[in-house]
Parts: structure tokens; C-alpha cells; sequence
């Protein structure tokens, strides 16, 4: 079984090298890199200041609280084709839709959807299940509302990262809870945490052992900030990570990660668990990238963006579930 092809094998050098040269500016602006505070609450504190400096929020955004959550929400012109539920990252602890304005905005005009980003609450002071729920109650006012307000009700959702967890969590809600997993068409999910037990690969145990954002030290702080006082095994209750949740009756998706993330299983384990209930999936392995590798400015990274962007045009292309 192949992860990838030989284009990408024959591009591994030059990731390498994009790795050495972006990573350590990235590690900075986000706030992982140089000496952190010991006290777990100062060091959450500490790493949103330095993820704050990589916001950049745009001014075709519109401000809006949907279900009691601020959101930002990007329209197109004329009625939307969709809409794209969509998650910020940053690991349950920290982050806010602005991050990703940019490449929101991009989508809503390559493709004529509306996206709502939401701004869902963060640990440790809204521990599990308060994000989930906000994203939840978005979805659920989405379904009711989405063909009034934007002119489409199919909807699709995704994030990277934290956000592609949540993305996961409240597809699988949409579809116990509100009855209403069919309303969405798929589901873009981007080196996202699913398995909060920590798999093998979040404890360092990794194939390729290159750089990354992420180190066990640091996803072991987001867990016991986002689920307090739970051991491993509750950690892996299907409510509260999605890899072990059943997972029949999804959307297509498409499901992204690199070989030196130290989310690597998460991404594997769920694509494998999702293609074995017969769902339509799709695994985008980027060999000897981290993760956040969309940043890594190289041939793999490009052609993982041409892939997500062939994707979107194929889901928009098909009749609605």
C-alpha cells in the first residue's frame, strides 16, 4: 500500500529542505518556539499571545452571532452553491476564526460558497464538551436557516487541525443529534486530532523523524486542559474522539496529513475507520511535512492545494446527498 505517489516521492528533497528554512519563523509566530512557562494556565496564556500575531483578518468579513456564537461568515455574490461550516485550529486552547480570513475568503470566491467560521469556546476555561457544543448549535441553525440566509442549504464543513477535530465531532453530532447528517455533502479535514487518547504518533512514536510544530509535550498540555481529570480511556469515548466513534452514514471526505506531524495516526486511523464503514474517502499523505505544512512554501504543498481545491470542485459538482 502506497501513501503517495512518485511525483510527490520525487519531491521530498526540496520539502526537506522548505521544512529547515520556514519551520523555526512558523514555530515563533505561533507561539511554540524559545522557553515556555512551567505553570500549564501561564503557558496557555503565553502561546495566545504569540498564535494572536498570526491573525489577519480581512475586511469582506461579516461579524455575526449565529445560535449565540460569534462567527465570521464570508458571502458570495448571488446565492451561495454551499455553505462551509468551517473550525479554526489551535489544539481546543487557543486560536479565533480570523486566522483564517484569508483562505475563507478564497473559497467563498473560487467557489461561489458562503463560510461560516466559528468562533467556538476555548479550555481551560470552557473545557469539553463546550466547543463542540458551540459548533453544534451553529450547525443546527445552519440547517434550519442556511437556505433563507444564503440562498443553499447543502452544506459542508472542515478545519485544520483543532478545527478538523471539530469538524469531525459536530458532523458526527449533525448526524446523532439533530438528524441531519445528510445535509452535509463532506467534510474537509486537515491534520486534525481524533484520537485524544493520544495515539502512537502523538507520543513521539513517528515514521519519518523530522521537525514539526507539535511535540507529545505540548499535545499532552492541550488534552489535559481540554478534557481535566480524564484518563486515557475516557479520552477515546466515542463522544469525545471521533476515531473511535461509529462511523457510518458520513459524507465523502478528504482527510490531509504530513508524515512528521505528530497527528500522523489520528489522520490515518480515521481515513481507514471511515473507508471500512464504506464511506467515501480520500487520504492525502504529505511525505516529510509537519504539521501546518500549508505554510512550507514547496512542490508537496502545492500540490496538496490543487488536490483540496479539486476536491471542492467535485463535491459541488454532485447532486446533493
Amino acid at each position: 500500500m502506497r501513501l503517495w505517489d512518485e511525483e510527490l516521492e520525487a519531491m521530498r528533497g526540496e520539502a526537506r529542505e522548505a521544512v529547515a528554512r520556514t519551520l523555526p519563523a512558523m514555530a515563533e509566530a505561533l507561539g511554540t518556539g524559545g522557553p515556555a512557562p512551567a505553570d500549564p494556565v501561564a503557558r496557555v496564556k503565553w502561546m495566545r499571545e504569540g498564535f494572536a500575531k498570526t491573525y489577519a483578518p480581512v475586511a469582506e468579513a461579516e461579524e455575526r452571532r449565529i445560535a449565540g456564537v460569534r462567527c465570521r461568515v464570508f458571502r458570495p455574490q448571488g446565492p451561495a452553491r454551499a455553505v462551509y461550516l468551517h473550525f479554526h485550529g489551535g489544539g481546543m486552547i487557543l486560536g479565533a476564526p480570523e486566522m483564517n480570513d484569508a483562505a475563507n475568503l478564497e473559497l467563498c470566491r473560487s467557489f461561489g460558497i458562503a463560510v461560516v467560521s466559528v468562533d467556538y469556546r476555548l479550555a481551560p476555561e470552557h473545557p469539553f464538551p463546550a466547543g463542540p457544543d458551540d459548533g453544534t448549535a451553529v450547525a443546527a441553525w445552519l440547517v434550519e436557516n442556511a437556505e433563507r440566509e444564503f440562498g443553499s442549504g447543502r452544506l459542508l464543513t472542515g478545519g485544520e487541525s483543532a478545527g478538523g477535530y471539530m469538524a469531525a465531532a459536530v458532523l458526527l453530532r449533525a448526524r446523532d443529534e439533530l438528524r441531519a447528517g445528510r445535509r452535509f455533502d463532506g467534510a474537509n479535514l486537515v491534520f486534525g486530532v481524533y484520537d485524544w487518547g493520544r495515539s502512537p504518533s502523538q507520543r513521539g512514536i513517528r515514521p519519518h523523524e523530522g521537525p514539526d510544530l507539535l511535540d507529545p509535550e505540548g499535545i499532552l498540555l492541550f488534552s489535559q486542559q481540554y478534557l481535566p481529570g480524564r484518563s486515557e480511556e475516557e479520552c477515546r469515548h466515542p463522544s469525545v474522539s471521533p476515531a473511535f466513534a461509529d462511523l457510518r452514514d458520513l459524507p465523502p471526505a478528504l482527510i490531509s496529513v504530513g508524515t512528521t506531524d505528530h497527528l500522523l495516526d489520528d489522520s490515518l486511523m480515521l481515513a481507514a475507520r471511515w473507508a471500512a464503514a464504506e464511506g467515501e474517502v480520500e487520504l492525502f499523505v504529505a511525505p516529510d511535512l509537519p504539521h501546518g505544512f500549508g505554510f512550507v512554501p514547496c512542490g508537496i504543498s502545492k500540490r496538496w492545494i490543487e488536490r483540496t481545491q479539486r476536491w471542492f470542485a467535485d463535491i459541488l459538482a454532485r447532486p446533493a446527498r
